[in-house]
């Protein structure tokens, strides 16, 4: 029988361990999140306000990214719809490969949205959703919502939906239209992480990374 060093075996196991982590994160999080996510404007409750996650408008490389694309284009369908009177864009201004201020995720999904036809009047930035956590939690906090309805990919939905309903707070999904699993495969291979950070969030009750001050939807004007 071959000799198998130590730290391959100690490898091994690591790597299997954390894969069933993986695994039942997934799984768990897709059971809790999935049953209020809907791809029809009809099946939806009105809310005040929908919240469409963030990410980036370009691709490292320049190209248009389709999540962004996809998510403006049913963020803008469920203003149509008649569903949410107000559109809030939660994202960051962070990212260390791009040169500072030129990376904006809020004002380039407002900018879209702008474009497909929403009012400017109606959309309101939100530049502390550093992560989806920040996100669903400043919906709350900051815009005073606990009944909203999330724009993203289904894959982001259970988790945000997850997030949501562990906090007490009554979340609906708008499905956007998903890119093919093979075109999304680095984006999967992340979201097993992110879903396992999302579990311990909550275990350890993490709170969102900025406060601020309260915005009153319709009232205060949009920033």
């Amino acid at each position: 029988m071959p000799y198998v060093p130590k730290i391959l075996v100690l490898c091994l196991c690591v790597l299997f361990a954390t894969a069933s982590v993986g695994a039942g994160a997934w799984a768990f999080i897709a059971q809790r999140g999935s049953e209020r996510i809907t791809a029809s404007p009809a099946a939806l409750e009105p809310a005040v306000a929908g919240l469409v996650l963030g990410t980036s408008r370009l691709l490292r490389g320049g190209r248009s990214n389709l999540y962004f694309t996809y998510r403006i284009k049913a963020a803008a369908k469920l203003f149509a719809s008649g569903k949410v009177k107000y559109l809030i864009v939660s994202g960051n201004q962070e990212d260390g490969g791009r040169a500072a201020g030129h990376y904006d995720e809020p004002t380039d999904m407002r900018d879209a949205l702008v474009a497909a036809g929403v009012p400017a009047a109606r959309i309101y930035r939100d530049f502390a959703g550093f992560r989806t956590l920040d996100s669903v939690l400043r919906a709350k906090s900051i815009f005073g919502q606990d009944h909203v309805i999330v724009v993203s990919q289904r894959f982001h939905l259970e988790r945000a939906l997850y997030l949501a309903q562990a906090h007490g707070l009554n979340f609906q999904g708008f499905e956007a239209q998903d890119l093919p699993l093979r075109a999304g495969a680095r984006v999967r291979a992340r979201e097993i992480v992110a879903r396992m950070g999302a579990v311990l969030d909550i275990l350890i009750d993490r709170a969102p990374r900025m406060g601020g001050k309260p915005v009153v939807l319709g009232t205060d004007p949009p920033t």
